[in-house]
């Protein structure tokens, strides 16, 4: 909501600045998101007007002219610009005048001196070009300060304003938060009937009672469509945001900003019948005045005539009776419709309206008639013509409903005493009728207000009155005590640390994603949907991490970093019994060189098993890892993550068709892990420690190729044989001596007892039981 200070100053007119009066609407939640100054500095800029305009003696394009400034004689001043000329009048920066970039002094212009200049929109900083001198209106009394003739001293103030706040949609409702929040005497807009001087009549009828609760309309004949706008509501209106179009549409859009309530204007001619007010029937089509053609849905609130819809109710209005130059009767419509029947449906065709906006919100239901009788006002002094009756339809308006606030409650939340004479002050400073009830108040709040519905909201707007600046900051006062932490529960922040000191980092995004994303990468045909989603392509819940992830990397990769790790712990979700299942997972990413660039190790990509002691770091080395196939990954280089006897997520290289529709230059390395299972920690045993020296020995065996290592040491270590305390693979070899198909594999066996020093046999012994139960169970050979 833009919008000029000096027009809320005609309102309310506080003893603050532009800085102290934004910083007040800021602290009382109308927060001021932009602060700008109509126009740059300058200064001896006054209303000049061209009293003579003579050729330049010595130049075609130069005009020399006679400048009356309000001094005792002319202003000899040269002008290139090619619309001066005799009897307008213009800016005139005198000699000492500071321009935004420049000054002016006195100078010769070819031979001619020039006491002055003769300046366009451009040279003043008002307009980024301008193609001549800025033309001022007949009646700009020459001589005065230009800045004070247009107003320029003037402040634009944005305001970035909660959905809950329509009333301050409005200059009138700003003002009326500003005068309660300073005391300031609130100079309401006077509006009075105006004079029915005509008994031209449209009969109104509202089928949509309950969309449309109140409609207040009149016709209005023999207006001048083609009458100039006042330059003061021109400037007010630009100040907004809006352009000037036409008389009429700006008197309502005027209307619009100053009281908050939508109007429409249609042309009489264009109407046929009765005014209808009802829901669109199926098949019926629209044209809008922003040219689009609809077709309309059965929920949507049309104004009608017996020929079909006028109009899209409190969104736009339609080309067959729009308002133009030569239209002489128009039918002026006030009403308030229910937010319901309005909200969502602007945008479903795409496109956003100032009335629609106002209308999903909630405006004012009883300040109907008076913008009408406003508008009217305005419409007859400017367009001219003679007004009809007022037709109202009057149905069963939104009840406002007493509101109860505890002053015990008020204070415990605010965490400030106050007391019952102040806080009936800042209710009477709101317009709010109400009653005090022992130590309660009953609170009936204003038509305005649609957001005043529970205690609480009395509680914010006491808050807002009062000011959260001086609402003290007290630290809470507690007895400490130390929580137990459970060593069997890692904590996530562990298992972050960890990912971070292996050289990741972390990102959050969207938990909404890309529909593609869940097909392509995840191979999940039934996500979760959005009902409302914020953009087409974040339109369901993610089932994984991954996407997000890709989308980092590519963002990184756009900005020339070649090497990148990520991780993520967040939540994904999968559509479960009409509802959805919400789990908590670590996912990570590497790509690029395996080390940071360096002279004692040669570059290399990273690969699978570099991700794979990363994700051994989280499982404490207790994982397991099964071959399988993933949508999202390479088949060949892909492996499910088992711990705790259960699956607990994936391991992999990016598929190529995948690498090649992110365009990557080569294919990322990631893994997804479920949080939960990496929490869980045995907690640590006592174990004695051997006095005595480990045995080593070594075995050696062939088996057959697609026989995993890790089949062979969860063999050997279920078998608990005596003695054997750890093995390892320390080689593998494929070539000369090993037959096709075969493989050797070389373990490491150490054995060792804490009551005595082993002797050969028991090693012996001990490797036999390894070798037989490798040979019965996996087919392997003594090599």
């Amino acid at each position: 909501m833009q919008f000029s200070e000096h027009w809320l100053r005609t309102y309310a007119n506080p003893a603050l600045d532009s800085a102290a009066l934004s910083h007040l609407l800021t602290m009382a939640g109308l927060e001021v998101e932009d602060t700008q100054a109509l126009a740059p500095d300058f200064s001896h800029v006054v209303v000049g007007q061209i009293v003579s305009a003579d050729k330049h003696p010595d130049a075609d394009r130069l005009q020399l002219c006679k400048v009356d400034t309000g001094a005792a004689a002319p202003l000899q001043i040269v002008c290139g610009a090619s619309n001066a000329r005799v009897g307008i009048k213009v800016p005139c920066a005198l000699v000492g005048a500071a321009l935004p970039g420049f000054n002016i002094k006195q100078a010769k212009v070819r031979g001619i001196e020039s006491f002055g200049m003769l300046c366009s929109a451009k040279e003043l900083g008002l307009a980024e070009e301008s193609s001549g001198l800025l033309e001022l209106s007949a009646d700009a009394p020459v001589g005065q300060d230009i800045r004070d003739w247009l107003d320029l001293n003037d402040q634009l103030l944005t305001l970035k304003l909660t959905p809950n706040r329509s009333d301050c949609l409005s200059l009138l409702g700003i003002a009326r938060d500003v005068a309660a929040l300073t005391g300031t005497v609130l100079n309401l807009p006077a509006i009075t009937a105006v004079a029915v001087t005509s008994d031209a009549q449209r009969k109104v009828l509202v089928d949509a009672s309950t969309a449309c609760p109140r409609y207040t309309g009149r016709v209005i004949t023999g207006v001048d469509a083609r009458a100039q706008t006042p330059d003061w509501m021109v400037r007010r209106l630009e100040r907004s945001g809006l352009r000037s179009i036409s008389v009429i549409v700006d008197i309502t859009n005027y209307v619009l900003l100053e009281l908050g309530q939508p109007l429409h204007a249609f042309d009489a001619a264009g109407l046929d019948g009765d005014i209808r007010v009802r829901f669109a029937q199926a098949g019926e089509r629209l044209d809008l005045l922003n040219q689009q053609s609809v077709n309309l849905d059965t929920d949507m609130l049309v104004i009608a005539d017996s020929q079909g819809p006028l109009a899209l109710a409190g969104i736009m209005g339609g080309n067959a009776s729009a308002v133009s130059d030569d239209t002489q009767s128009i039918f002026l419509e006030s009403a308030y419709f229910e937010p319901a029947a309005i909200v969502g449906k602007a945008r479903r065709l795409n496109f956003s309206t100032d009335s629609s906006y106002r209308f999903e919100r909630g405006v004012d239901f009883a300040n109907t008639r008076n913008a009408l009788e406003h508008a009217s006002a305005l419409i007859l002094q400017i367009c001219g013509g003679q007004a009809g009756p007022v037709t109202e339809v009057l149905n069963t308006l939104p009840a406002r409903a007493p509101v109860t606030l505890r002053h015990a409650r008020m204070e415990s939340v605010l965490g400030i005493t106050l007391v019952p004479a102040a806080v009936t002050r800042m209710f009477a400073q709101l317009g709010f009728e109400h009653a005090v009830r022992g130590d309660d108040y009953l609170v009936t709040p204003p038509s305005y207000r649609f957001d005043i519905r529970i205690e609480e909201d009395l509680i914010e707007e006491v808050a807002r009155l009062h000011g959260y600046d001086q609402i003290p900051a007290t630290p809470p006062q507690a007895a400490l005590n130390m929580l137990p932490a459970a060593e069997s529960s890692l904590p996530a922040a562990a298992l972050k640390a960890c990912l971070t000191a292996s050289g990741y980092q972390e990102i959050v995004s969207y938990s909404f994603v890309d529909l593609s994303w869940e097909r392509d990468l995840l191979g999940n045909a039934t996500p979760v949907a959005l009902k409302n989603p914020i953009a087409s392509n974040l339109s369901v819940m993610r089932s994984g991490l991954w996407g997000g992830l890709l989308d980092t990397l590519s963002y990184n990769l756009n900005r020339k970093q070649d090497r990148v790790r990520l991780f993520e712990v967040g939540a994904v979700y999968a559509a479960k019994d009409g509802g959805y299942a919400e789990h908590t997972r670590i996912s990570g990413l590497a790509y690029g060189d395996a080390s940071p660039e360096q002279w004692a190790e040669p570059a290399r990509l990273v690969d699978f098993y570099d991700i794979k002691a990363d994700v051994e770091r989280l499982t404490g080395g207790m994982a397991r890892y099964e071959p399988a196939s993933h949508p999202a990954l390479h088949p060949g280089q892909s492996a499910q993550v088992w711990l705790h006897g259960r699956m607990i997520g994936w391991l992999g290289k990016l598929h190529p068709k995948w690498q090649q529709q992110y365009d990557l230059p080569s294919s990322p390395l990631l893994f997804e892990l479920d949080l939960g299972p990496l929490q869980q920690r045995a907690v640590a045993a006592y174990r004695e420690v051997a006095k005595f020296p480990p045995v080593r020995r070594d075995l050696a065996v062939l088996v057959d190729e697609v026989v995993p290592l890790q089949a062979l040491m969860d063999t050997l270590k279920q078998a608990q044989i005596s003695h054997v305390v750890d093995l390892q693979l320390f080689d593998l070899y494929r070539g000369k001596g090993i037959p096709e198909g075969k493989k050797s594999l070389a373990l490491s066996v150490f054995m060792q007892d804490t009551q005595k020093t082993l002797v050969d046999a028991e090693a012996d012994a001990a490797m036999a039981k390894l070798l037989e139960l490798l040979a019965s169970q996996h087919g392997a050979v003594l090599r």
